[in-house]
């Protein structure tokens, strides 16, 4: 496979035990580079599975060391962040879904996917197969035969019910939820907001969502609780907080890299937002 093989917009949107479940990124990625800390918003998980190689992921403040075998599991507003060890880059499966919004109506056990949804963050080696059902998934989407779509939806349900087998617990099934038309919506801002915080504008972001600035502004002060500029500085502070760990980049080329138009802007940014300089940051003690 290739260091990266990405299915995006796939259009994937199935009934899981009742609850409705879009499936946005499929990917697959050999990582030469670090993923900043961010986050997903409402009703968003992502399954994780390190395939290769090794390196290290924080999850909500918790630092751990990934090898193969590895699964992870991140759901709504969960932190999270990645540095492959670059003697031996990690390789990973990524899966994006969005789940229905909650009824509000009781269960007294649990379902598969209700299962998966209450458990919001999971870390652990994988017990049961999803190395395989990866690769299946992959098989289906470059092949794309005939009825390979309802093959899809099937192996992505097993791939979940692998998932909450890792942990205990109960089996049945719940009431339908309607499948939200938004959905996409919170995959391209975060997606923007993690690969292009940089060079990212209102207007450009506006322009994916086909939405005013004004109207964005809304949906992102509504579902992140913050403005665009306050989700941008987010972003490039927790690139830069990385960044800085990796003592083969200096101060001024990390400025470059963020944007910034000097490194005496980056620093002047950097200790508004952290409270300290740059290089204090880089060396505490």
């Amino acid at each position: 496979m290739n260091d990266k093989t990405a299915y995006q917009d796939t259009n994937i949107a199935f009934l899981m035990d009742g609850e409705s479940v879009y499936v946005g990124n499929i990917v697959y990625e050999c990582f030469h580079r670090s993923i900043p800390m961010h986050s997903h918003s409402d009703n968003s998980y992502e399954i994780h599975y390190i395939s290769s190689g090794h390196g290290k992921v924080t999850i909500n403040g918790s630092e751990y060391d990934t090898l193969p075998g590895t699964l992870y599991i991140t759901g709504p507003h969960v932190r999270h962040s990645m540095i492959p060890d670059d003697r031996d880059p990690l390789s990973e499966y990524c899966i994006y879904l969005k789940l229905s919004a909650e009824s509000g109506s009781g269960k007294n056990v649990l379902s598969p996917i209700s299962a998966f949804r209450d458990m919001s963050i999971w870390y652990g080696k994988d017990g049961y197969g999803i190395y395989d059902l990866m690769n299946a998934l992959f098989t289906e989407l470059e092949k794309k035969s005939i009825g390979y779509r309802t093959v899809v939806e099937s192996i992505i349900k097993q791939i979940i019910i692998s998932c909450v087998r890792n942990y205990p617990v109960n089996d049945d099934n719940s009431a339908p939820k309607g499948i939200s038309s938004a959905d996409n919506q919170y995959l391209i801002i975060e997606e923007a907001f993690l690969y292009e915080y940089a060079s990212l504008t209102l207007p450009m972001l506006a322009g994916r969502l086909n939405l005013s600035t004004r109207q964005t502004q809304r949906l992102l002060t509504e579902h992140y609780g913050m403005n665009f500029q306050s989700k941008k500085t987010e972003a490039k502070m927790s690139a830069a907080a990385l960044m800085l760990r990796m003592p083969d980049k200096t101060i001024t080329g990390i400025a470059d890299e963020l944007g910034y138009s000097s490194v005496e802007h980056f620093s002047s940014a950097f200790k508004k937002y952290y409270g300290m300089s740059a290089s204090r940051y880089r060396s505490p003690l």
